[in-house]
């Protein structure tokens, strides 16, 4: 999982070819800590088909809010640049997770 930041989200993923899948979580978001360990598990199966991505909001507020990201937990998959599927807040599972990854892929 490559630990995004302001800085490098736009390389990474808006300018990146390909899929990329983006695990924004908060510092103190309990279900996003609850949730990361199944994301870094995706990224150890899927890693080799999509890059997998976290980025902590809590050190980058507008850059979230850029990408409509209002609540946490949400995980998006992006395409070119383009936000593709996500799954947002009570939505965002391990099995909700798993499953847009695989209908991405």
């Amino acid at each position: 999982m490559l630990e995004l930041t302001k800085e490098t989200f736009e390389a990474e993923v808006l300018k990146a070819e390909g899929k990329v899948l983006v695990d924004f979580y908060g510092d103190g978001c309990v279900p996003c800590a609850a949730l990361a360990p199944h994301v870094h598990a995706l990224a150890e199966e899927y890693g080799d088909k999509m890059k997998f991505c976290a980025l902590n909001t809590t050190k980058a507020r507008r850059l979230a809010i850029a990408q409509k990201v209002l609540g946490l937990p949400v995980v998006a998959i992006y395409e070119n640049g383009a936000q593709i599927a996500s799954v947002v807040k009570e939505e965002a599972t391990a099995e909700s997770v798993k499953a847009m990854v695989e209908a991405n892929l």
